[in-house]
């Protein structure tokens, strides 16, 4: 009888157990991108195998909870990888390089998040740039990530926070309200860099065929160790004013973004101030994304980059098609053109310029899958 009793509560329990499983999800995910270059770098021309092209290469587990009245506990992890070599994706000391959050969401109120998370800004700009922000090879990454010696000290936007509190409203009449506050963070990779406190807000409209975004950013005070430099540079305080929109009309998606990037005055006899390094700088994209086919995306782009008080400007076109062969797998071709004035040195991430007011020339062709 002992043993009857004891074989009915371990099916309830299995039974519970199993009914607990059913109002979780778990996922693995990911994506496997890489692309053959061929780069013309002023007097340098290059061949190479590189990662992330179309889309950056990443592995990630997300799984969420239902507790009850519609609370959901929620989570990420996804760490960004190079598949030409097997590395890390830009910091070798980071798993999680890409994204890792938990939280609470609720469909009425919204969801609040802890971790290392997109910003607000990158919400704003994402849907407006025909690259979507691509880290590799998007032109606003470039424009954002580029080494001026004019605009060193001036905070560029990093896309993600870590230390971050983010709160995201329900969409209410196609509008939707992220905010984040993010402590003060150092990374080690590719060079060491101490970042203040920050906060971002941004606001989105989605209807009608009509995306807009509208983005403050304060980035408080840090400091960078850069080679050839005699000391750690301090960096500014950053405020950060963006405005982006895209518009579709049939099969083609029109899309602009403006980004200004505001710095504080360098203290007097600071290495930002001796060496002239505290310009504020904006950038600007236009361009489309054309669907051919079902199958077949044209993608357009043009973007100025211009630095205040100097005579430093970068210009760049780039274009590229994506072919989906299947549901996760597509093909994609890029080129790209990108001519620098002045002291600019405006290129690809991860591609230094070798010569100033020299040009860049690129052309790629990859493979993307999904999992």
């Amino acid at each position: 009888m002992c043993i009857i009793r004891q074989s009915i509560g371990g099916a309830v329990l299995l039974l519970a157990a199993q009914g607990a499983w059913a109002q979780s999800t778990l996922t693995l995910y990911g994506v496997v991108d890489s692309f053959v270059q061929y780069l013309d770098n002023g007097s340098a021309h290059s061949y190479s195998l590189r990662s992330g092209g179309g889309s950056g290469s990443s592995l990630g587990l997300k799984g969420d909870e239902d507790l009850g009245g519609g609370l959901t506990a929620k989570f990420v992890l996804e760490s960004g990888y190079n598949v030409n070599n097997g590395s890390f994706f830009v910091d070798s000391s980071t798993l999680f390089y890409r994204q890792a959050w938990v939280g609470l969401a609720h469909a009425d109120y919204g969801s609040l998040t802890f971790g290392r998370q997109y910003q607000p800004t990158f919400w704003a700009i994402y849907y407006t740039d025909p690259f979507r922000g691509n880290e590799v090879l998007s032109p606003v990454a470039a424009a954002a990530v580029a080494v001026d010696r004019n605009t060193l000290a001036t905070q560029a936007a990093s896309g993600r926070s870590s230390n971050s509190i983010e709160y995201q409203s329900p969409v209410v009449g196609g509008l939707k309200l992220y905010t984040m506050y993010a402590f003060s963070s150092t990374t080690t990779l590719p060079v060491v860099q101490a970042v203040g406190n920050l906060f971002d807000i941004a606001l989105t409209y989605n209807g009608f065929d009509l995306f807009a975004g509208l983005a403050y950013q304060n980035q408080h005070a840090g400091s960078e160790n850069l080679p050839g430099l005699p000391a750690a540079l301090n960096l500014l305080g950053t405020e950060r004013f963006t405005a982006a929109v895209a518009y579709r009309i049939g099969i083609v998606n029109l899309q602009a973004n403006y980004t200004y990037n505001r710095s504080n005055d360098a203290p007097s006899g600071s290495l930002a101030a001796r060496l002239g390094a505290a310009h504020s700088y904006s950038f600007t994209e236009i361009g489309a994304t054309i669907q051919a086919s079902a199958a077949d995306a044209v993608v357009i782009a043009g973007i100025e980059r211009n630095a205040r008080g100097v005579n430093d400007s970068a210009k760049g076109i780039q274009i590229g098609i994506d072919h989906s062969i299947s549901k996760r797998t597509q093909i994609y071709a890029r080129a790209g053109y990108i001519k620098n004035h002045g002291t600019s040195m405006m290129s690809w991430p991860a591609v230094s310029v070798t010569e100033l007011g020299s040009s860049q020339s690129m052309v790629a062709l990859g493979i993307t899958h999904r999992f």
